[in-house]
């Protein structure tokens, strides 16, 4: 009876980890477009420490991290007529700190060649994507090559 609530812990655990994560936090910076009338219209966030799959740029001479989906989403927003700062929560709300980084760093600069439309259409995952479930399943199947019929072994 251990075993399946040791399970449901790491669970719940890593759900509410995952969540937590989602949820701009202060102190966060995101890449934020608006429409003409200022109104929110989607975001990308910024990381300010390196990880497999980042880019590092520099929007008005501060450094930070992003996916190469970001710089296209930036340049597609504003071919839209839509404004793309990048912005600060401050806790309180956002606070613009940089304007048009659409023009201060391009797909080229980061190595891309194709039309940021083209780079949106393709995935952003490297390998299929995969569930949180599926993935916590995974964690927890038989990898040897000898599989067992039950969970009694011989």
């Amino acid at each position: 009876m251990l075993k399946p609530a040791t399970i449901l812990a790491a669970f719940l655990c890593a759900g509410s980890t995952a969540l937590a994560g989602a949820i701009p936090q202060p102190g966060d910076f995101y890449l934020i477009s608006r429409d003409r009338g200022g109104h929110f219209v989607g975001s990308h966030k910024l990381f300010t420490d390196y990880a497999h799959g980042l880019n590092k740029v520099s929007y008005c001479e501060r450094s930070y991290f992003v996916r190469s989906h970001s710089v296209a989403w930036t340049q597609v927003e504003s071919e839209r007529g839509n404004t793309v700062q990048v912005e600060f929560n401050f806790g309180r709300g956002w606070r613009p700190i940089c304007g048009n980084p659409e023009q201060q760093v391009k797909l080229e600069d980061i190595g891309i060649t194709v039309s940021a439309r083209d780079l949106l259409a393709e995935s952003d995952e490297p390998s299929a994507p995969q569930s949180r479930l599926s993935a916590i399943g995974a964690m927890f199947s038989n990898t040897s090559e000898e599989g067992h019929a039950t969970y009694h072994t011989h």
